[in-house]
């Protein structure tokens, strides 16, 4: 799916969930806050055809604001009723929001329209529409803040090119309010007058070649002046979040308990097993507790060896700990950071059960290459693809791939539910027996039995109402993960005292964290970096160590070269979903002068 396909698919994925609200606690849980507690933009959804009182209201004010309007005619109800329902909440590309000030109070609205057009440009154009004061006493701010809120959340929920507006020019009061609201004039667009029986309407194409423009719309474009950079600090992860898991969650706290407690969990499960393309997926309370279970099932213990990385965090390591097993470490791929299946063939002894490669940072360790050592040595694959949800190898989605993979949610993730995790396999009988240990070491046919030493790492269904929400919007959240590190490639590119971590060839990367490696050529080193960056305001974090250097293994590991000079010299940029260009550009800006 191409940026253009992405951008009308989640407006039209947006804004159907916003129009098919089928009740008034539902609808204001999904509404957009105002900044500064000024109010909030409360979606028009199909329930609204049947409010009478609001029918009307919208009626007196299309009236006192037809001039305004391409098609200046008297409204009656049944015009506004037919206009909300034809050109509204039938046409899939526009959205309309009522505009409610702090204490409740309607005083407008304003929407989006033409989300389909920019196709042949292939650009993701987005209009703002009705733009409408319906009050005289008003709150001072409160258009210009549902304004800017509006833009906001396209912004961080749609991704577009271009957000733009067309207003009459000779409407001088609305275009000096649109100017000091990060608009700037465009181009003039020509519009014919057409007089019918019911009133006046403007087009911008003439029914005839002899119409000559009686009007002009001018065209205005959504561009903000930079924000002065440095005055906050920039962070290096943070989620985006929608209506869609802000209402599931409250449902899920409203109604997910007793016969529905585990709604949520289990449609989470089966919409992540299907995105994944495996047969089965567990939710767990981190991804931390699925591979500890997914070794646990596999019957690794004392006295085995399982291959990790040696660039990982430590969880992946301490998994294979907590079964008694002994975590062995090999080297990384000098460019990817992963998993170096060379290094691999190095560590097999006749102890090895396992293999656990890490797609670090949402970049796929090279499959093939892996899976074909462990066929050959009759070892078992577990994939830790906690930071990795939507990264593909060959066009296969990494986690399906071995026995079994692992998935995180924890707060700083692509997708995040808080804390939490998700075990996938293709293979039914490793899940029931996971899924066993997983509930406490149950007999599956009888209540309450214990048939072994099992574990409690569920996930409550409100935390998988939240992944839910975020799922459904995974392919969004990686499309803002790759365009953030595009940003950074183009401003970063020219620099040859650092090197970017870019994702491997045949495969598909999510960019959960875009990285570089800060090169002996640098006037500063990778420490150095991080804290004048911290000065001005740009938080980073190093990559992980070589955690065979970590004391708390039972034997002394071999650090292995590679990871420990990546573990010494690379670090983590800001790389949260919500991060605007702006903010890219400064940090490159601050990097380009460091070094």
């Amino acid at each position: 799916m191409n940026k253009v396909e992405m951008f009308h698919s989640a407006a039209i994925k947006h804004f159907n969930f916003f129009k098919d609200t089928t009740s008034l606690d539902a609808l204001y849980v999904k509404s957009i806050s105002l900044k500064d507690n000024m109010g909030f933009l409360v979606p028009v959804p199909k329930l609204h055809l049947e409010n009478q009182e609001l029918i009307e209201l919208l009626t007196v004010w299309r009236n006192e604001n037809k001039h305004v309007y391409p098609s200046q005619f008297t409204a009656t109800p049944e015009s506004t009723k037919s206009w909300l329902k034809t050109r509204l909440l039938e046409t899939p590309d526009r959205m309309l929001f009522l505009i409610y000030n702090k204490v409740g109070k309607l005083v407008g609205h304003i929407g989006y329209a033409n989300v389909l057009l920019g196709v042949k440009e292939n650009k993701c154009l987005l209009e703002i529409d009705n733009v409408i004061r319906g009050i005289k006493e008003i709150e001072p701010g409160i258009m210009s803040n549902a304004m800017n809120s509006l833009i906001d959340w396209a912004n961080e929920k749609l991704l577009p090119d271009e957000i733009y507006l067309r207003v009459f020019s000779d409407n001088k009061h609305a275009i000096d309010f649109y100017l000091k609201n990060s608009f700037i004039k465009n181009n003039l667009i020509p519009l014919y007058k057409e007089t019918r029986t019911d009133g006046v309407y403007f087009s911008e194409e003439p029914k005839s070649s002899n119409l000559k423009p009686e009007a002009e719309f001018q065209k205005m474009t959504y561009s903000p002046s930079a924000k002065k950079m440095g005055d906050e600090l920039i962070l290096t992860a943070g989620p985006s979040i929608s209506a869609m898991e802000t209402y599931y969650a409250y449902d899920a706290a409203k109604t997910g308990w007793n016969n529905k407690w585990n709604f949520y969990i289990k449609k989470f499960e089966t919409e992540f097993s299907e995105y994944i393309g495996v047969q089965h997926a567990l939710s767990t309370s981190s991804c931390t507790g699925a591979l500890h279970l997914a070794l646990l099932t596999l019957g690794i213990g004392a006295g085995d060896e399982v291959i990790v990385p040696d660039i990982t965090w430590v969880a992946t390591a301490n998994a294979v700990a907590y079964t008694g097993a002994t975590p062995i470490f090999a080297d990384i791929d000098q460019n990817t950071w992963c998993l170096d299946p060379e290094s691999v063939k190095k560590k097999i002894t006749e102890k090895t059960k396992a293999i656990m490669p890490v797609h670090l940072y949402g970049h796929s360790v090279d499959m093939d290459s892996i899976m074909k050592i462990a066929r050959d040595n009759k070892l078992y694959v577990v994939e830790d693809a906690a930071p990795a949800i939507g990264a593909s190898w060959n066009g296969k989605k990494t986690g399906s791939f071995g026995d079994f993979a692992a998935f995180s949610f924890q707060g700083a993730k692509l997708t995040v539910t808080g804390e939490g995790g998700m075990l996938v396999t293709n293979n039914k009988d490793l899940y029931l027996k996971a899924y066993s240990l997983w509930d406490q070491g149950r007999d599956l046919n009888k209540t309450f039995w214990i048939n072994e030493t099992g574990w409690k790492y569920k996930m409550s269904n409100v935390q998988a109402a939240i992944g839910l929400g975020q799922l459904q919007r995974v392919e969004e959240l990686i499309h803002a993960k790759r365009r953030v590190f595009d940003w950074y490639h183009q401003n970063l590119k020219n620099n040859k005292n650092i090197k970017l971590c870019y994702e491997p060839k045949n495969s598909r990367s999510i960019y959960w964290m875009s990285s570089l490696q800060v090169l002996p050529t640098s006037k500063l080193n990778r420490d150095q970096l991080r804290d004048e960056l911290k000065k001005r305001n740009v938080d980073t974090r190093p990559v992980f160590p070589a955690i065979s250097r970590y004391p708390i293994w039972k034997y002394t590991p071999e650090v292995q070269p590679i990871a420990n000079e990546i573990g010494n010299t690379a670090i983590n940029l800001p790389s949260g979903v919500c991060l605007s260009k702006d903010q890219v550009e400064y940090v490159c800006k601050m990097i380009n002068e460091l070094t």
